[in-house]
Parts: C-alpha cells; structure tokens; sequence
C-alpha cells in the first residue's frame, strides 16, 4: 500500500528546513531508524554532501539516520533495501537524468508501490506523476525520458503561483504554461501551493495544508480542491 508525501516546497517563509511538516514526516517514517536521501537535484548546484547534511540535520531531530544514496556503490540494491527515501528538490531535469543513469526510478517506483515510505518534496514531487513535463526548472541536462514514477495519477506543478493582476510582468502565467500543456497531453495537473501537500496511503490522496490546490484537466476550466479533498 502507498505512503507517500507529495510536498510542494521544503521550506515556507518563517521557519527552518521542512520544519512544517515536521508531524506529518515523524508519522510517516514512524518505523524507520534510518533512511535514503536522494540528492540529485542539487538545488543551486550545491554537492550531493552538502545536501545530505542538511536533510540529515533536520532528521536527527526525529532521531532517524539519513544516508546519502550517492555514497552506495550500488544505488539500485540501496533503494531495493530501503527502509524509507527522501527525495530533495533542485533541478527535475538534473535528478530526472540521475535516476535514469544510476538504474534508480523503476527500483523505486516498485518499492513505493509496495509500501516503502516516500517524502518528496518540490522536484522529489514532480517525479511522483506519470511524468516530469509540468516542472518550472530549467533544463541544464538532457535526461533520457520526461516519464517518471506514475505513482499518483497527476503530474504536479509544485510551487504554484496564481496570476497576478497587478503585476507588469509579461511573461506567461503558471495557468498559461499548464494550458499549452494539455494542447499535446492528456494527463491532469495538480498546481500545489507553497505549505501545501499530498497524503497518499493506498489509492486514497488528501490535500493537506491551509491552502487549495488547482487541478488542470485538458478541455475543461480548472478546479480548487479543498485541503480534505482529492
């Protein structure tokens, strides 16, 4: 059965390093002593050490080990042995790539699929859909697929922004982007606000957070979910 955290940021204005989410993350990995952080997407190019430090830091607060999976000589094995993983964000092209290379997104979809504690947030949530497509990073590798996990049934467009009507900026919307989007896709988009995020167990998704999300479907008017629902 799934249990997964489908978070749109690491981090909201005011407090530290997934310091909101700090209940809901102690329930999900509450059986684990240690888990697998994937650093790949290497936000600001920071180093997958770098990285690992600072997603260890908040973990030692909830008394649970992280390890980088950059330091297994074999990622696949690490990922298949896993007692729950983290994925960071950054880059999706970056970790999309990263994955591919290092054999690592199929071990991993499986081993959600059977039940092993997922958090993603940002980028780590864009590779929960079916694929990376709605990502708003820009692409400094060429991965070799835009598919990722499927292992909810929407893509995510994480850090949502709503238009705004006073802006001067010329530049398309998030709503614009997703729109030219569904002219060649089918598959729906989830626009996750900032402090918002998903609980999967099983089949059942709930938006959790104090804000609405927007969800996008080819040829029809977006929706707000409610937090409670999905």
């Amino acid at each position: 059965m799934k249990n997964i955290i489908v978070a749109s940021t690491s981090t909201i204005h005011g407090s530290s390093y997934l310091e909101y989410l700090t209940e809901e993350v102690t329930l999900l990995y509450k059986n684990c002593t240690e888990i697998i952080f994937i650093p790949y997407a290497r936000p600001g190019g920071i180093s997958h050490d770098t990285y690992t430090e600072i997603a260890a830091k908040f973990f030692q607060k909830i008394n649970i080990k992280v390890t980088g999976l950059h330091t297994f000589e074999n990622p696949t094995n690490a990922i298949k042995e896993a007692k729950g993983v983290f994925t960071g964000g950054g880059n999706t092209f970056l970790l999309v790539k990263m994955l591919y290379k290092n054999d690592v997104i199929q071990p991993l979809r499986e081993a959600i699929l059977e039940g092993l504690p997922y958090l993603g947030t940002s980028a780590g949530s864009n590779i929960c859909g079916p694929s990376m497509q709605t990502t708003n990073d820009m692409p400094i590798v060429y991965p070799p697929s835009f598919k990722t996990m499927g292992v909810i049934p929407y893509n995510i467009n994480a850090h949502y922004l709503d238009p705004d009507p006073t802006s001067k900026h010329m530049g398309e919307t998030r709503e614009t982007r997703i729109k030219e989007f569904h002219t060649q896709n089918t598959v729906p988009v989830l626009g996750l606000r900032e402090g918002s995020w998903l609980r999967v167990h099983g089949d059942t998704i709930e938006l959790k957070g104090e804000h609405t999300a927007r969800l996008f479907e080819q040829d029809k008017a977006p929706i707000e979910i409610k937090s409670g629902q999905l």
